[in-house]
C-alpha cells in the first residue's frame, strides 16, 4: 500500500498472473461429492445441485455435532415422561440407585439420582427448596450451567431457596431466594443428597405465585422403569433438535448457532418440513456425525484427551472448562466428547479439586490398542493407594448405547463395604469378561460376548497424586 501519496512499485504482469492462480478455481475440480465443473469460475448447470447437496451435508453434519448437547437433554426430559415425570413437581429418582435396565448417559451404580424438568413456560417463576447435604444442578435446556444448589452452591450445603426466573423476566425479585434468570424456559434438574432417599424428599419444587401454601410434590422411582433418555443418531435427531427450537426464545441462541441450524431448515417459528432430498441429506449428515463424535469419544486425537502420556486412559472433561473455553475459544470437538457420552455440566466436575467432588478416567481399549470386547477376559490392576479421599468404582458401558452394560443389574465394583479383594501390596485387581475367573467372582464384572464395552474409572474425593499424576492406572490388560 502506498504511503502519504507515495506511489507503490505494484507487481509485474507475471507475479499478477501468479496471484489469480492462487484466487481461481480450475474447471475441473475432484472433490469427494464428486467432480465440480465450472466455466471460468461459474459453476455449470450440471454442477449445481451437487455442490448445493454437498453444502447442506456439510451443514447438516456441523449442526449434529453443534446440537448435541441440546439434543440429550431433549431425549433425556422424553425418557422421562415415559418414566411419569410430566411435571416439574414431579420427582423421579433411583432407589436404591441406577441401574442397567434403562438407557441413560453414563450414569454411576453408587449415587440415588434425583430428576425433573422445570417449565418456565408454563409456571413462570419457580422456587426449589434444595435439600440439606445435597449435590444439586440446573443446567438450561442447551445444556449450558445455571447453578449448582447444595454443597457447591450458595447456601454451601445448608439447604435454601433457590428462585428461577423464565428468559426476559421483569416482574418482582422478592428478597429471601437466591435467583437465577435462565436462557430457556425448559431446565433440567439434577439432585444427588447424601443422606439418599428420606433427605431427596425434602426438596420442594413449586411456583412462585404459591410460595404461601406450596404444593406438595410427587417422588417416583424410576429406578426399575425401563427408558430411552439417548438421543438419536439419524434424520430423528433434527426432529429432537426442532423441537427445542419451537420451545425456546429466540434469544436462547448466539447467532452463530442459530445460523448453523437455520441453514438447514430448523429455525424458531418455521415448521421443519425437509423435502425427501434434504431428509435424506440430513440423514447421511447425522450418521456421518455420529461416527465423528464416536471418534471424539473413543479415539480422540486431542493430546490433552489423555491423562498420561502413552496410556489410553481419557479424560472426559478436556482443558477442565465447564464452557470448554481454551484461550478465548470454544473447543469445539471438546463439547462433543463430553455431550455425546455424559450429562451434568457444572463446574465442579470440570475442575475437581483435591478431596471434593469426583474424578474419572476411561478407556474403550486394552494394552495393545485393540477395543474392548466381551468375549475376552481382562484384568485391570488399581496400584495400591488409590487416590480417593471417599472411595473408588469401576462401572461398564455399551459402547453404542453409552449407557450400563446390560451384562447385569449393576455393571460395576467399588472400593466401599471391603466387598473387592485386595492383594498382598494394597492393589486390587478387577476382571471383566464373560465368566469369572476362578476364586476371583468378589472382583469381576460380567461382559457380554460380541459386545464391545468401556470402562469409567471414578475417584470420589481425588486427592493430590491424582492431579500430580504420580498415582497412575495401568493399561488394561487381555489374558490368554
Amino acid at each position: 500500500m502506498a504511503i502519504d501519496g507515495a506511489p507503490g512499485a505494484g507487481l509485474t504482469k507475471e507475479q499478477l498472473a501468479e496471484e489469480v492462480t492462487h484466487l481461481s478455481t480450475p474447471d475441473l475440480l475432484k472433490t469427494p461429492f464428486g467432480d465440480l465443473e465450472f466455466f471460468d469460475g461459474v459453476p455449470r448447470a450440471e454442477s449445481v445441485q451437487s455442490i448445493y447437496d454437498a453444502l447442506d451435508l456439510l451443514r447438516g453434519i456441523d449442526a449434529f455435532l453443534t446440537a448435541v448437547p441440546g439434543a440429550s437433554l431433549v431425549a433425556m426430559r422424553r425418557g422421562l415422561r415415559t418414566a411419569g415425570v410430566t411435571s416439574p413437581d414431579i420427582i423421579g429418582f433411583t432407589d436404591p440407585r441406577a441401574n442397567s435396565g434403562g438407557l441413560y448417559l453414563t450414569p454411576n451404580t453408587e449415587t440415588t439420582y434425583g430428576t425433573t424438568f422445570l417449565d418456565l413456560k408454563a409456571w413462570g417463576p419457580t422456587v426449589i427448596e434444595a435439600p440439606p447435604q445435597s449435590l444439586c444442578v440446573i443446567d438450561d435446556f442447551w445444556f449450558r450451567y445455571v447453578t449448582d444448589m447444595g454443597i457447591p452452591g450458595p447456601d454451601r450445603g445448608a439447604g435454601g431457596k433457590y428462585l428461577f426466573l423464565p428468559p426476559g423476566y421483569d416482574g418482582e425479585r422478592p428478597d429471601g431466594y437466591y435467583t437465577f434468570e435462565s436462557p430457556t424456559y425448559a431446565n433440567w434438574v439434577v439432585l444427588r443428597t447424601l443422606g439418599g432417599v428420606p433427605a431427596m424428599k425434602q426438596t420442594r419444587i413449586y411456583p412462585l405465585a404459591e410460595a404461601d401454601a406450596p404444593r406438595e410434590n410427587t417422588f417416583v422411582n424410576i429406578a426399575d422403569v425401563l427408558q430411552n433418555t439417548v438421543h438419536a443418531n439419524d434424520f430423528t435427531f433434527f426432529e429432537e433438535i426442532a423441537q427445542l427450537v419451537a420451545e425456546e426464545p429466540v434469544s436462547a441462541l448466539d447467532p452463530e448457532r442459530a445460523g448453523t441450524l437455520a441453514a438447514v431448515g430448523i429455525a424458531h417459528g418455521t415448521p421443519f418440513a425437509p423435502d425427501d432430498r434434504l431428509r435424506g441429506i440430513l440423514d447421511d449428515a447425522a450418521r456421518i456425525g455420529a461416527a465423528i463424535a464416536r471418534a471424539l469419544v473413543y479415539r480422540p486425537r486431542d493430546p490433552e484427551a489423555f491423562f498420561w502420556e502413552g496410556n489410553s486412559w481419557k479424560n472426559a472433561f478436556v482443558g477442565g472448562s465447564y464452557e470448554f473455553l481454551q484461550g478465548g475459544a470454544r473447543n469445539l470437538d471438546a463439547r462433543t466428547q463430553f455431550h455425546y457420552f455424559a450429562t451434568v455440566i457444572t463446574p465442579a466436575m470440570a475442575h475437581a479439586q483435591v478431596g471434593a467432588g469426583s474424578a474419572y478416567a476411561y478407556t474403550a481399549e486394552d494394552a495393545d490398542g485393540h477395543v474392548l470386547e466381551g468375549s475376552s477376559t481382562y484384568s485391570l490392576r488399581i496400584p495400591a493407594d488409590a487416590p480417593a479421599k471417599n472411595f473408588w468404582s469401576v462401572d461398564l458401558y455399551d459402547t453404542q448405547t453409552r449407557s450400563l452394560l446390560q451384562s447385569t443389574p449393576y455393571p460395576a465394583l467399588s472400593s466401599l463395604g471391603g466387598e473387592v479383594h485386595a492383594e498382598e501390596d494394597g492393589s486390587h485387581v478387577v476382571w471383566f469378561g464373560p465368566a469369572a475367573p476362578a476364586g476371583r467372582e468378589s472382583n469381576w464384572i460380567p461382559t457380554i460376548p460380541g459386545k464391545a464395552f468401556f470402562p469409567m474409572f471414578r475417584l470420589y474425593g481425588p486427592l493430590e497424586s491424582w492431579f500430580d499424576k504420580t498415582w497412575r492406572l495401568p493399561e488394561i490388560q487381555k489374558e490368554a
